[in-house]
């Protein structure tokens, strides 16, 4: 079993070296066979693990190595199978399968095909490293790996340097929260005397922590979270990184980087559960994330773009249910957001590869005649995301919602739901707007509308399967079947089984559901009537009001950062060049060197032939070595 377990991370290793050593001489055909092989492997060693976890498995520990011992220290580099990391697994590795799988053949012809695909299976790795590591310090390299290669596959057009631009903002950003990070666990390590999640949760209790220490600890590890999982106030990188291939923004803003956050702060639940103080700030950056992305995305006509502030809208919300106590629940919500935005982010691509690049959905419309398949699986992403009644989307929705009523109040949940309804109105929008009406592009690109090839649609086709029926895996206990909340039952023995909401009546359960339901189909009729009905295509950005133009800005999030941080770093950067760098560094060098080539000009004029001089010398050298010795 430990062989089996060692396998799966190092399997997508094995297909990064083996591209990026080799890549360059193969052909498209073997580097994705490889690409995709290794990770398809991967998934099917996951899922033999998941059936032996749920089938009464003991979590299962597998130690290769111990990488650093001092005394009674160690670190080993250990891999870690329970419910939450295997769950994690099938995730990463299932999804990750079928993005490889279509960036076959979104990517082909693409000269730096092969790079493209190690890039890919570096990324894999990386992020099964991070969640099936037995110590936070496994995590932490596993979330440096997914920074690193996120960095790469943003900037994988690096001839753009815009792109490359894109690719520095994501990297610079993550990297200070990882700064919170790395703060948080020496913190950790100075109290607990352990990275490793057995010693810290085994010992929590009996050292009856200080709720302040444990309160900074939850908020340094937060601060890594929020980054990664780009939430307010560190989420503009996220939608600038859509300067990456369509099939990187699939990958890492659905199933894989982005969700890394949301993974740390309930594989430490015992910790968060201690400190409500820490609980507090978490849901409150979330429904505040989920409010203002979901506003942006209003304003946006980037197809790409409306989709990154739709995923920061709806990370926000899986950071309000980890805040109301509901860590079940925000899992699913990440498993269920993993299927459809995929789907939708693959769907994107679809309509950018038919469009030769396109990617305003103002040059779009009409498109549903042209790509009927790419049409009628974005339409059930649409729908499962907006949270119409019995799609995945609706399940894992209502499940936040009813934790945050019970959690937080009527306060909460009214936000909580007209974030949902935010989501419903502007995916609708971006619906209407690219798929009705009429095709408002070039002669040349209604010329070459086609349906993307097989190989691109048929992950699409099985993404729609898990969107309409992913809310299987955890229907609601009111609907009194076998199997009603299953994932949490199964996620209980590694994340508890808080969920506030089972201090609600089924009435009141049902009331919530109902309301919540109702205002997402509010939302797609009104945007149906706008956009269909009127054919009202959305304004240049000229023409748009003062409030429209703070949406479309982005509430200048953008530009405060630039006048709070960057100028002012510029600024201070300028002044140590100048008073630092050049008058004290250099002027002290060049002033030393000045003095010694004048004081080497005063000694040349000693050497001027005279023998008279020269013996002067030697007889005042002869007295003063006399004058040292005798006194």
């Amino acid at each position: 079993m430990d062989a089996l377990i060692t396998l799966i991370p190092f399997l997508p290793l094995m297909g990064a070296v083996l591209n990026g050593l080799l890549g360059s001489r193969l052909s498209e055909r073997t580097i994705g066979f490889i690409g995709s092989g290794t990770v398809l492997l991967s998934f099917l060693l996951s899922l033999y693990l998941f059936i032996q976890i749920n089938g009464g498995a003991e979590p299962m520990r597998t130690a290769l190595y111990s990488f650093m011992a001092v005394d009674s220290f160690h670190v080993d580099f250990a891999f870690l199978v329970d419910s939450l990391s295997v769950w994690m697994m099938l995730i990463v590795t299932g999804v990750g399968f079928l993005i490889h799988v279509y960036s076959i053949g979104y990517m082909h012809g693409d000269r730096g095909f092969w790079r493209f695909f190690a890039y890919l299976n570096l990324f894999i790795f990386s992020m099964l490293l991070l969640v099936m590591g037995d110590n936070l310090v496994m995590l932490f390299f596993g979330w440096e790996g997914v920074g690193l290669c996120s960095y790469l596959l943003i900037g994988f057009w690096y001839e753009n340097r815009v792109y490359g631009k894109a690719a520095r903002k994501a990297f610079i950003m993550n990297r200070i929260g990882d700064l919170g990070l790395l703060l948080g666990l020496f913190l950790i390590f100075q109290i607990f005397d352990s990275f490793a999640y057995a010693d810290i949760f085994e010992r929590l209790p009996a050292l009856r922590l200080d709720p302040g220490v444990l309160t900074v600890i939850c908020l340094l590890l937060l601060v890594g979270a929020v980054g990664k999982s780009a939430q307010i106030p560190l989420f503009t990188w996220l939608p600038d990184a859509m300067a990456g291939p369509t099939p990187v923004s699939a990958l890492i803003h659905a199933a894989t980087m982005v969700t890394a956050g949301i993974y740390l702060v309930a594989r430490c639940h015992p910790l968060y559960s201690l400190s409500p103080q820490a609980l507090e700030v978490v849901a409150f950056l979330g429904l505040l994330t989920s409010l203002v992305a979901g506003l942006i995305a209003l304003r946006q006509n980037d197809i790409k773009k409306i989709l990154a502030y739709s995923t920061v809208s709806q990370l926000g919300l899986m950071f309000l249910s980890l805040g109301v106590g509901a860590y079940a629940a925000a899992l699913f919500h990440v498993t269920t957001h993993a299927f459809f935005k995929a789907l939708l982010f693959l769907g994107a691509g679809s309509v950018i590869h038919a469009l030769g690049g396109e990617q305003d959905i103002r040059r779009m419309g009409g498109l549903r005649r042209a790509l009927p398949i790419t049409y009628g699986t974005f339409l059930l992403a649409t729908l499962a995301i907006s949270g119409v009644p019995l799609l995945s989307g609706f399940f894992s929705k209502d499940e936040i919602l009813a934790n945050t009523f019970a959690g937080g109040g009527v306060a909460w949940w009214v936000l909580a739901a007209l974030g949902g309804g935010l989501t419903a109105l502007y995916m609708s929008r971006l619906l209407f707007v690219a798929f009705f009406g009429t095709f408002r592009g070039t002669e040349e690109q209604r010329e070459h509308l086609h349906e993307s090839p097989r190989v691109m649609t048929v992950p699409l086709v099985v993404l729609a399967v898990l969107s309409v029926a992913g809310g299987l895996l955890n229907l609601p206990h009111l609907l009194h079947v076998n199997g009603a909340e299953w994932l949490a039952h199964f996620l209980s023995p590694s994340v508890g089984e808080s969920r506030p909401a089972r201090l609600l009546s089924a009435h009141t359960e049902w009331l919530l559901m109902g309301a919540a339901s109702a205002l997402a189909l509010v939302a797609i009729g009104w945007a149906y009537w706008v956009y269909v009905g009127r054919q009202h295509v959305p304004q240049d950005e000229t023409q748009l009001n003062r409030w429209e133009r703070v949406l479309a800005d982005k509430f200048y999030f953008d530009e405060l950062y630039d006048w709070a941080f960057v100028r002012p770093a510029e600024r201070l950067s300028q002044l140590l060049h100048y008073y630092a760098d050049t008058w004290a560094i250099d002027g002290a060098v060049n002033g030393l060197g000045a003095a010694v080539q004048k004081l080497g000009a005063e000694l040349r004029r000693l050497q001027n032939g005279n023998v008279e001089y020269y013996l002067l010398g030697m007889v005042m050298g002869a007295v003063l070595l006399f004058l040292s010795l005798w006194f």
